[in-house]
C-alpha cells in the first residue's frame, strides 16, 4: 500500500511528531508499505501553489496514495484541518475526522461534552482574553494553568498563591494561547486508551522529575515510570475502561483515542482530556496498551490502518 505518513508541522510538539513519525516509518517498511513522508511546514511546489508555502501539495500527495497517515500533534493535526483536507480529495486516513478532532482538542468544549454524558471532570475556567486586574478565579488554590488546544504538557503550569497567577496568564497570552484553568486534583495519573470498540489496559503514570506529567517527564529518558497495566482494582480498571469508551463515543471519535484521568484515594477517577493522535512510538503509551493486550507494534499500526479504511467506506 502507498501511504502518506504526515509528520512535523509547526506546532510546539514538531519535534516529537518528527520523532515517532520517522519510528512509523521504519515500522511501516517493515511491513512492505511504500511511505511517502511529508511534513506540512516543508511542503513541495504543486500546481495549486505557485510558491512552497505551508500544506503545499498535501491534496496533490494525498490524491497519489492509497491512504495517510497522521502523526501531527497540536495544529494542525489534532485540529481537524488535515483530516478535512484528506477528506476533499478522497484520501482515507487513521483515526477521526475533522469535527471528532477539532471537538477533543478544544479542552473546554470537550470538558462540557463529559459533564453533559455524566462524566467527572474537574471544575474549570476557559479565558480567551487576559482578564483585568481585578479579576479573581471562583477556583481554589493550588491550580493547573494550561493551553485550551495544546498537547504534550507544553505550556503547563502549576500556581499555589493567587499572586501568581496573573504573570503566567500573562506569558501564556503573549504567546497567543487560549487559556483553561483547572484545580489540583490529588491522586494517580492513569491513562486509557481505545482501539476500535475496545478500551485497552489502563497505564499507572508515576513521574519521576517533578510532581506531575509535564514535558520532561513525557519525553526524557527516566522522567517517569510507566506500569502497564495499571497496579489497581479490577473495579477501578473497569470503570475507566467504561469512562474512556464514554469519552470516545461522545466525542464522535474513531480509530483510537487515548483518555487521560486523575484518580483520587477516595476512588473517584476525573476525566482530564482525550488525546486524538497520542504518541506513537514504540514505546508510547497507546503502543505500550497494545503490547499489553496482545499487539505488538506493527501489528497495531496495521490494526489502526484496517480501522481507518472501514470508516471512510462506512
Amino acid at each position: 500500500m502507498r501511504i502518506l505518513l504526515i509528520a512535523g508541522g509547526w506546532s510546539s510538539e514538531r519535534e516529537v511528531s518528527i520523532n515517532g513519525g520517522r519510528m512509523l516509518e521504519q515500522a511501516m517498511l517493515r511491513l512492505g508499505h511504500e511511505v511517502t513522508f511529508y511534513d506540512p511546514a516543508k511542503p513541495v511546489l504543486c500546481k495549486s501553489a505557485q510558491s512552497s508555502v505551508p500544506l503545499s501539495g498535501l491534496l496533490e500527495q494525498a490524491a497519489e496514495h492509497d491512504f495517510a497517515f497522521i502523526n501531527l500533534h497540536g495544529a494542525p493535526g489534532e485540529d481537524g484541518l488535515v483530516q478535512a483536507m484528506l477528506d476533499a480529495v478522497g484520501c482515507p486516513y487513521q483515526g477521526s475526522g475533522a469535527r471528532a478532532s477539532f471537538l477533543a482538542l478544544h479542552k473546554a468544549a470537550s470538558k462540557m461534552i463529559f459533564r453533559q454524558h455524566k462524566l467527572t471532570t474537574p471544575d474549570w475556567e476557559y479565558l480567551v482574553s487576559r482578564p483585568d486586574k481585578t479579576w479573581q478565579t471562583r477556583l481554589s488554590y493550588p491550580l493547573f494553568v494550561k493551553s485550551n488546544n495544546g498537547g504534550s504538557s507544553l505550556h503547563l503550569h502549576r500556581v499555589d498563591k493567587p499572586e501568581k497567577l496573573m504573570p503566567v496568564l500573562d506569558e501564556m497570552f503573549a504567546n497567543g494561547l487560549e487559556v483553561l484553568i483547572e484545580p489540583l486534583i490529588a491522586g494517580q495519573e492513569i491513562t486509557c486508551a481505545v482501539l476500535g470498540d475496545e478500551a485497552l489496559p489502563p497505564i499507572l503514570i508515576k513521574p519521576c522529575l517533578g510532581e506531575f506529567f509535564d514535558y520532561e517527564s513525557k519525553y526524557l529518558k527516566g522522567g517517569a515510570t510507566e506500569i502497564c497495566p495499571a497496579p489497581i482494582s479490577s473495579a477501578l480498571t473497569a470503570k475507566i475502561q467504561e469512562d474512556a469508551l464514554t469519552a470516545h463515543r461522545a466525542l464522535g471519535l474513531a480509530g483510537y483515542s487515548r483518555a487521560d484521568f486523575i484518580v483520587t484515594d477516595e476512588g473517584i477517577n476525573y476525566i482530564l482530556e482525550v488525546n486524538t493522535l497520542p504518541g506513537m512510538t514504540a514505546t508510547s503509551l497507546v503502543p505500550q496498551a497494545a503490547a499489553a493486550a496482545g499487539l505488538d507494534f506493527e501489528g497495531l499500526i496495521s490494526r489502526l490502518i484496517e480501522l481507518g479504511l472501514e470508516e471512510s467506506s462506512a
